[in-house]
This record gives structure tokens, C-alpha cells and sequence, in this order.
């Protein structure tokens, strides 16, 4: 995996779910350190990534996205985690999309000179960051408009700054989040962007599909998007080729259909931008990939899935009762939002750890409840399990997941720690 920028790769020994570490070291000297997972050589509990798992998914996505022949973009704010930037942008990645100004400071800082911020930038110190950030002249950035009072602020403040702006318009839907809902307001934002046009540049159009829950609408919703971008392609409005983009996790191959699909009048750069595929979850995500696996054509034809490559680690530290055992892990380390974790690996841990594999855990077992640093384990009696167990679990929603740890250990198929990620929330 790509090295860690050389300025933020120190790692402390206070960050949890490391080894043990009696000074910071850098995110290249951990290899060295021989930590294995199955030895015990990591304090649990502890988020960890599985490098091969990594690699397939992207590859994965790669065939994808080449078969509709459009490009990627994937959600940074997923990971926030730069060496995974650099992996999926060695992968082929178009850019790094991005929610805030500070993402996209962060992104820059470690290599990152192509962002699409799927937001508003709004406020006088984010319009700051990103004017410093574009005194670099190898730095390209979009960033989102709805509405002609944003417009103006963007205008007044980069004219000031003697930069140009480039930024899509956003379509949204009643009921939903940010974005033009009607033509009216698409009319009033295109006639503010008039009034700047040393300032602001239009250069094409967004949205996001998932704030709809069912796939009519959001078909309805993406050929919407088309035609705009075609009535704006023949008022000339864009200053280059315009870019059209959509795309969560959870609906991309929808998008994908849809945009390609669609006849332009000129040719249009259309970018995906699901995060999530990089690791995968086993909530909402997996049903998505499902859905996509029976009844997308490319998806089907790959005959290949997404993999889990993310998983929290934690001890069985308490059995008080016949069906309840007590795991040393809770909402500090994992995200309940869109679904509780779910067992997945056992291994008890024994002097020749090399000889034995984690074992698939019985599939009646269920966490049924999360405190802070607690998770409750429903089990039947009789059930082997004992104290000081390790259990793996699969998370559901991966985004809340990352943004509670600051080291993740990537593993090899033998359970060795060969590298490092560090995060940035």
C-alpha cells in the first residue's frame, strides 16, 4: 500500500487498538514490529482492514466502472483515511470526493489534487481554506450551488481573491436534502452565476440519489438530472465539458444505467461516487449489493462480490448468565446507526496460534445491545465459548465505524500486521 505521508505518519502509542508501543513511531516502522493478531500482539478491541479484501473490492469496482466506461470518484469522507485515497487513486480513481473544507484540506495536504466536494461551501473561513488551497495550481476542485444567494457569496469572495470557482448545481427532490428543486430556482442560480463569471464557473451538474428510497423515483429523479444537463448543454452554459455525477453506495449501478443511457447533445464526463464499496458492510449495503448482483447486467456477468474487509475485534470478558456473554466492545468502537454488529469469526487464543484459523461463529448468535464499552452477546447454553475469546464482527455502515478509530492495522491472510492506516476525521 502507498506509504503515509512522511509529515503525518507518526503513530502514538496512546492511539487504542495497537500493540504495545513504548515510543511513536512511524506508520512504515509497524511491519517491523511482527505484530500478529492471533498472538495477541494487538489490544483489543481493535478495528482492523484485510489487505487482500481491500484489493479485490477495488479491483471489483475497477471492472465496473470500465465496463460503463465512466469514471470514479469515491467518497473519501467513508475512511478519511489518506493512504486509502492514494490506494484507490493508484487504482485508477478520477478524484476523491469530499463533504467539507477540511476534508479536502486534509486530502490536499497528503497528495489529493483532485476533489469533488459533494456539498455547499458556505462561510467565509471554508471559502478561505479552499482560495489557499487553490494558489496550487496542480489543485482542481468542484464544489456544489442551489441556490443565487450562494452564488453571490461565492462571487464576491473569490472575485476578491482574483480565482475562479468551478462548481456543479445541484438538483434535488421535495422532501429531501440540499439542491434546485424547479425550474424557477434553477433560473434564478443560473442568473446569479451570470453575474460572476470571472468568478464562478458552472461546469456541470450533481446530485444524490439516495435521499429516495424506492427505484422509480430514483430513475425519475436521475433522468431529471439528464435532461438538464442537456437543456444547459444547448444554452451553452458550461465553461468545459461538463461533468454529471451521482451516486452513493448504495444505488450506483442505477446511475450508472441511467447516465449511460442517456443521449447527450455533447459529450459529458460522467462520475460515480460510492465510498463504501472499498470495505463493504453487512447492513444496508450488502442488501444493495445484492439487488445490483441480481439484477445488474455487468454486476451479474462479473460473477464476483464485494467482501467484508473490515472487522472489530474484541474479548469475551464476561459470561454471567447460560445465553448472555459480555464482549468488550461498544458504541466507542463500532456504529449502530443502520444496523447493531454481527459476529463473524471465533478463535481462542493458545499457544500455537499459527497452527489454528479463526472458525465461523453459530449463526444464532446475535448482539442484542451496545453500551459504551460493552456489548451484550445472546448465545444458548452449552455453547462453546469461553472467557477470553477473541470474536471478530462485521459492522453495518462502515462511515461510522472509521470516524471512531485513528489507527486501523491492515492484516495478510495469515493474520500479520503488515501495514498501518491512520485516519483524519
Amino acid at each position: 500500500m502507498p506509504p503515509q505521508d512522511p509529515r503525518f505518519d507518526t503513530i502514538s502509542p496512546l492511539n487504542k487498538g495497537l500493540g504495545p508501543m513504548d515510543h511513536a513511531l512511524r506508520a512504515t516502522d509497524i511491519p517491523s514490529l511482527n505484530w500478529n493478531l492471533l498472538r495477541e500482539d494487538l489490544s483489543l478491541p481493535s478495528a482492523v482492514l484485510y489487505r487482500d479484501k481491500l484489493l479485490h473490492n477495488q479491483q471489483w469496482m475497477r471492472h465496473f466502472i470500465d465496463a460503463y466506461g465512466v469514471k470514479l470518484a469515491p467518497h473519501g469522507k467513508t475512511t478519511m483515511a489518506p493512504q486509502l485515497f492514494q490506494l484507490q487513486l493508484d487504482g485508477g480513481a478520477w478524484g476523491i470526493t469530499l463533504a467539507t473544507a477540511h476534508q479536502t484540506l486534509v486530502a490536499h495536504a497528503h497528495g489529493v489534487r483532485r476533489v469533488l466536494m459533494a456539498n455547499q461551501l458556505i462561510g467565509r473561513p471554508n471559502m478561505a481554506i479552499i482560495a489557499n488551497l487553490l494558489r496550487d495550481p496542480a489543485f482542481e476542485f468542484y464544489c456544489l450551488v442551489d441556490s443565487a444567494d450562494q452564488v453571490n457569496q461565492l462571487g464576491e469572495y473569490f472575485r476578491s481573491q482574483s480565482q475562479q470557482l468551478n462548481v456543479l448545481i445541484e438538483l434535488g427532490v421535495p422532501n429531501g436534502r440540499a439542491g434546485v428543486r424547479d425550474e424557477q430556482q434553477l433560473l434564478s442560480v443560473l442568473t446569479a452565476l451570470d453575474r460572476w463569471p470571472d468568478a464562478v464557473r458552472l461546469c456541470g451538474i450533481e446530485v444524490y440519489e439516495g435521499v429516495l428510497d424506492n427505484e422509480p423515483a430514483i430513475r425519475q429523479f436521475l433522468q431529471r438530472a439528464c435532461s438538464v444537463t442537456n437543456q444547459l448543454i444547448a444554452e451553452k452554459r458550461f465553461a468545459q465539458k461538463p461533468i454529471l455525477t451521482g451516486a452513493g453506495s448504495a444505488w450506483f449501478d442505477i446511475v450508472a444505467e441511467e447516465f449511460t443511457a442517456a443521449r447527450f447533445s455533447a459529450p459529458v464526463e460522467i462520475v460515480l461516487r460510492p465510498g463504501c464499496y472499498l470495505t463493504h458492510d453487512v447492513g444496508s449495503y450488502r442488501r444493495a449489493h445484492q439487488r445490483m448482483r441480481q439484477n445488474n447486467p455487468v454486476a451479474h456477468q462479473m460473477n464476483t462480490t464485494l467482501e467484508t474487509a473490515l472487522h472489530i475485534w474484541a474479548y469475551v470478558q464476561s459470561i454471567p448468565e447460560p445465553t448472555r456473554a459480555i464482549i468488550g466492545m461498544g458504541r466507542r468502537d463500532a456504529a449502530f446507526d443502520s444496523g447493531l454488529p454481527v459476529p463473524a469469526l471465533q478463535y481462542r487464543p493458545s499457544a500455537n496460534a499459527a497452527a489454528n484459523a479463526p472458525s465461523a461463529t453459530p449463526a444464532h448468535w446475535t448482539i442484542t445491545k451496545l453500551m459504551d464499552q460493552h456489548a451484550y452477546l445472546e448465545i444458548a447454553p452449552g455453547d462453546d465459548l469461553h472467557i477470553g475469546d477473541m470474536l471478530a464482527f462485521d459492522i453495518c455502515h462502515p462511515c461510522l465505524t472509521f470516524d471512531k478509530w485513528r489507527t486501523l492495522p491492515i492484516l495478510d491472510a495469515n493474520y500479520n500486521v503488515v501495514d498501518l492506516v491512520q485516519t483524519f476525521f
